[in-house]
């Protein structure tokens, strides 16, 4: 076995064994909401890096995982669809989205579509404001806990609301969610379209000449990272059981940027990573009191001052990432 299968086999072994034992021992039961927000906060972070593969810098996720939210809640509330049902429909749903928005806003770099993708999370908690199917400020509660997931007749996960303990059945939903995002994105990467994609983020007009359709690689790249924020923001309404219009806010998409940056761009793992250090650091600073926001941007000005390849460059011998 090589140092990457053996890596990967202990981080699964530590988050589906390890941390639900040492939670069990410790009788930290918290931790479970806080593990599984910081896996879901990775997951549309893993989104966000995606654009960031093919050269765009996407501020906007937040307005993505709102939306799925929204149709989670709405299809769940309104239609009686079943919780796992609603997971993909929200992530197809907010990749169709994007594919609107992406085709012309897609043709822009750099700073300009950035400060596009900036006011669609506000975009969005307006319409969710103003459409009476979300029930405006109100927003939407008493949302039933995910049911049972049955495929021919076996039960695969029991009806969440008949848990002991459905901290952990998030916890393990999140993680597994995650575990499948991020290999769906190392094989993204890894494969003929994500050379493709990485040729886009060297050199638009030379990818272009050698007749690789960029614009059709950055809409459907674009509509992979947005199917990423709708799913994470349907499984934090399931937790919550409730979602108004400032669940998301575009201080949440500013965040899911910073993620990608400190973990490192040029590294898959990047997010997760970053999600992890830059939550329990916010936490860990709560004793600052009123100087906790003064050091946490300062560590995180000096952080990319010194690393700015991200945290994982340390360990990359090679000087690459992947």
């Amino acid at each position: 076995m090589n140092k990457t299968t053996l890596g990967l086999a202990a981080f699964l072994i530590a988050v589906f064994v390890l941390v639900p034992v040492f939670i069990a021992v410790s009788g930290r039961w918290d931790l479970y909401y806080t593990l599984t927000s910081v896996a879901l906060l990775s997951i549309a972070s893993a989104g966000v890096w995606l654009t960031f593969y093919i050269g765009r810098i996407n501020i906007g996720q937040g307005a993505y995982a709102l939306m799925g939210g929204y149709v989670s809640a709405v299809l769940m509330t309104k239609f009686g669809v079943s919780f796992w049902l609603t997971l993909p429909l929200a992530g197809l749903f907010c990749a169709a989205t994007s594919v609107l928005i992406g085709l012309p806003i897609l043709r822009l770099r750099g700073v300009y579509f950035a400060m596009i993708t900036l006011v669609l999370t506000e975009v969005m908690r307006l319409t969710a404001l103003a459409l009476p199917i979300t029930n405006g400020a109100k927003g939407i509660t008493s949302i039933p806990l995910p049911g049972t997931l049955s495929i021919f007749g076996i039960t695969i996960i029991p009806d969440f609301a008949t848990m002991a303990n459905p901290k952990l059945g998030f916890y393990l939903l999140a993680v597994s969610l995650m575990v499948l995002s991020y290999a769906a994105l190392w094989r993204i990467v890894n494969s003929r379209f994500g050379h493709l994609c990485r040729s886009l983020q060297q050199n638009e007009e030379l990818a272009s000449s050698i007749g690789v359709n960029t614009a059709y690689l950055r809409v459907l790249t674009y509509a992979i990272s947005s199917f990423f924020g709708g799913l994470a923001g349907a499984v934090f309404v399931a937790i919550s059981q409730s979602i108004y219009p400032s669940s998301f806010a575009v201080a949440d998409s500013v965040n899911f940027m910073l993620y990608c940056f400190v973990g490192g761009l040029g590294f898959v793992t990047g997010p997760m990573v970053g999600t992890f250090l830059l939550y329990f650091g916010w936490d860990l600073l709560s004793v600052a009191k009123e100087y906790q926001l003064l050091i946490y941007s300062s560590a995180m000005i000096a952080l990319m001052l010194v690393l700015p390849n991200g945290v994982l460059s340390l360990f990359d011998k090679k000087g690459g990432g992947k």
